[in-house]
């Protein structure tokens, strides 16, 4: 990755919304049902595995096997090591990788079934063989957790095959925007910092959500303000995180350079068969977040397409 002030583009990004961000907003929803919905809390709790966070870093880490904290961290990148040390590698006496994983994809089906209705349609069936044939294409190279959900058996059920395509898709952009801010040189809470400021969200809020300290907090402030990253001592909390030009266009260029390194699916796709997926997602995605299985303000900072009134 380039360290300049330049955002990365590219062909797939003129006239708007680059190709490979617009499909992510698209997707998302479908998947986040894994974390939002209750059917995957009562998932978690029903293996003996208690409150969200446990559930949470259970379900989304089986796919690597009983990996120790540190693994997790690192992949997950923006959670504090201390906050993921309080879940793993404790629940894996409780339940085994495998038992989450039944338990992630019984809770998902469940999940679906309600918020979408009748899931045995021909349109989540042609859904799932596109969003099948761009997660097969999306290489998995240096790309963790994209590689541990490609390596699981595909599910017979076209929207679990949905949810699944969207899964291994939503792991490799994250996979990529790691690599990204590592390249950039942004640590797990200064990605957090810049990020707040980027997409104007209360950083009291993110920072409690990735479990960091106020003191971890404003001392990754003060390193990026060192860098001219952010204004020296801007705001008296920590959800004022000052952004400077320069910190605005860091955020930019990694937001462009993971959009470019998670556009080979939607490459191999085409753009028809892609706008194809996009006009079939929209209903199922109005659906869920009907359904109240997707949070309106989420630490991604993701607003879903349909929403934006694109689809």
């Amino acid at each position: 990755m380039t360290t300049g002030t330049t955002p990365v583009t590219g062909p797939e990004a003129a006239g708007g919304e680059h190709r490979a961000r617009r499909m992510w907003r698209a997707l998302e929803p479908l998947h986040a049902v894994t974390y939002f919905a209750p059917e995957a809390r009562e998932a978690g709790e029903s293996l003996g595995l208690r409150g969200f966070w446990r559930g949470y870093f259970g379900q989304r880490a089986a796919p690597l096997g009983p990996v120790p904290a540190e693994v997790v961290t690192a992949l997950f990148y923006n959670f504090a090591p201390g906050f993921v040390a309080r879940s793993v590698p404790g629940i894996w006496s409780v339940a085994t990788p495998a038992q989450l994983l039944d338990a992630r994809l019984a809770a998902v089906d469940a999940a679906l079934r309600r918020a979408l209705g009748d899931v045995d349609t021909a349109g989540i069936a042609e859904a799932a063989e596109l969003a099948r044939a761009a997660a097969t294409a999306a290489s998995t190279a240096g790309r963790a957790l994209a590689a541990a959900n490609a390596a699981l058996p595909w599910p017979d059920a076209p929207h679990l095959v949905l949810w699944q395509a969207q899964t291994i898709l939503r792991e490799q952009r994250g996979d990529g925007h790691v690599a990204a801010l590592v390249g950039a040189g942004v640590d797990p809470v200064e990605a957090l910092v810049l990020f707040a400021g980027a997409q104007g969200l209360a950083g009291d809020w993110l920072r409690e959500r990735r479990g960091w300290t106020v003191e971890e907090w404003e001392t990754a402030r003060t390193r990026l303000a060192d860098r001219g990253l952010v204004e020296p001592g801007a705001g008296e909390t920590v959800a004022d995180t000052g952004l400077t030009d320069a910190g605005r266009a860091l955020c930019a260029e990694v937001e462009a350079r993971t959009d470019v390194l998670a556009d080979e699916a939607w490459r191999a796709l085409g753009d028809a068969r892609a706008e194809r997926l996009v006009e079939l997602a929209g209903p199922l995605v109005e659906r869920v977040l009907a359904a109240g299985d997707f949070l309106e303000q989420n630490p991604m900072g993701m607003r879903p397409l349909v929403s934006a009134g694109s689809g």
